[in-house]
């Protein structure tokens, strides 16, 4: 494997150590410091609002100075905001934890250019593998990150400050890495090709499916995600026990990237992703039978496996709709409405599960994921009539 592929896919799983253990604690230094229990996922949400709001500025920045520079300009902020969330955690500040996490969101927009980085790492046979397997570096964030939250959450005075402050370290390692690997120069826009404007790049069918799929998928599954640690403290579950549920419901997340490539490859990207909403419907029924710990598990094991079909095959679908020219403006326009969606989600989430319940809130997911559905079927029918007329 290429060794340069293998480091970056190192990047993302120091990325989701930093995610998972955002996703674990934020929500409860949220409940424990917000001036109402609604308020709990705001810091959840203002990490995924400051990623929407970067994901331009970051495109700029690769751009201008590559993508090694701009992605280590990422943990550097990074390394500041989780010692600002440490501050605040220690200070029992609500708001200064919450800009903290809003800063961090620039951390966030650059490593979700991890996925697209890793194509131009490989020959263009291998792009589907390429993203899939870097992906896949999120199961060191599925073990690491759930237990680094649980270990050091005591390691202060306050609790959960040691966990911001072990995200330091964390930062600090993926900035190491980074200096190890060579991104090829970004192609950028000239007089002889200079690229069609977004707004003609978004009106392609192919555009719109891998955007919403990805946008959707990423939504319901912040959704359940954000809201999962408040519904079982709710529910009377111990941290341990959830901590266990985050790390279960990570590597549904990311162990497929070991294959969902090779799957693509052979089947294509439109029906592994019609299996992603599937597996995200029967998560939701799981999800309504109950709230022991298994059936918490097992229902956010499954919601993992479906956000990673639609999402590697959503990303997948999504090269084929723009020119290596283009690259910046078209992925920083995805990640900005996967982003936009999350913050939504993040703040919805933590304000159904205090105010309407678990229930409820799984039953509100049903209709984005029908609306994924319908896109993905409306892309494979219209492909087909396509295919009969040629």
């Amino acid at each position: 494997m290429n060794p340069q592929l293998l480091l970056l896919t190192l990047c993302q799983g120091l990325l989701l150590i930093n995610n998972v253990t955002f996703i674990a604690i934020n929500g409860l230094v949220g409940l424990a410091l917000a001036p109402s229990p609604w308020l709990a996922t705001l810091p959840v949400t203002a990490y995924v609002t400051g990623a929407a709001l970067s994901a331009g500025m970051v495109a700029r920045h690769q751009r201008a100075w590559g993508r090694r520079r701009a992605f280590q300009l990422g943990t550097l902020v990074a390394i500041a905001c989780t010692g600002l969330c440490a501050w605040g955690a220690s200070a029992h500040s609500f708001w200064i934890v919450v800009a903290g996490t809003l800063c961090a969101g620039y951390y966030a927009a650059n490593g979700g250019l991890y996925r697209f980085a890793a194509t131009e790492l490989v020959a263009p046979a291998f792009k589907e593998r390429a993203i899939s397997w870097v992906l896949a570096g999120g199961i060191l964030g599925a073990v690491v990150g759930p237990n680094l939250a649980n270990h050091t959450r005591d390691l202060l005075p306050t609790p959960f400050a040691g966990a911001y402050l072990a995200l330091v370290v964390v930062a600090l390692l993926a900035f190491l890495t980074l200096q190890f690997i060579r991104f090829p120069p970004l192609p950028v826009p000239s007089a002889q090709r200079p690229g069609r404007p977004l707004a003609i790049l978004a009106r392609q069918p192919v555009f719109v499916v891998a955007v919403a799929a990805c946008a959707l998928g990423y939504g319901v599954m912040n959704l359940l995600m954000a809201a999962t640690p408040i519904a079982m403290a709710m529910c009377s579950h111990p941290f341990a026990n959830t901590a266990l549920v985050l790390e279960w419901h990570v590597l549904g997340m990311f162990v497929p990237g070991f294959f969902t490539g090779n799957l693509i490859r052979r089947v294509g990207a439109l029906p592994v992703m019609a299996v992603g909403v599937l597996l995200n419907i029967l998560c939701i029924a799981v999800a309504l039978s109950g709230v022991e710990l298994m059936r918490f598990g097992i229902a956010l094991l499954v919601l993992g496996i479906g956000w990673n079909f639609l999402f590697v095959g959503g990303t997948t679908l999504f090269t084929e709709a723009y020119r290596s020219e283009e690259k910046t403006s078209a992925q920083a326009s995805m990640d900005t409405a996967i982003f936009t969606t999350m913050a939504i989600t993040s703040f919805s989430s933590g304000a159904l599960v205090t105010t309407q319940g678990w229930n409820w809130l799984n039953l509100g997911s049903i209709v984005p994921i029908a609306a994924c559905g319908a896109a993905i079927g409306w892309l494979a029918w219209r492909r087909r009539a396509t295919a009969r007329l040629a």
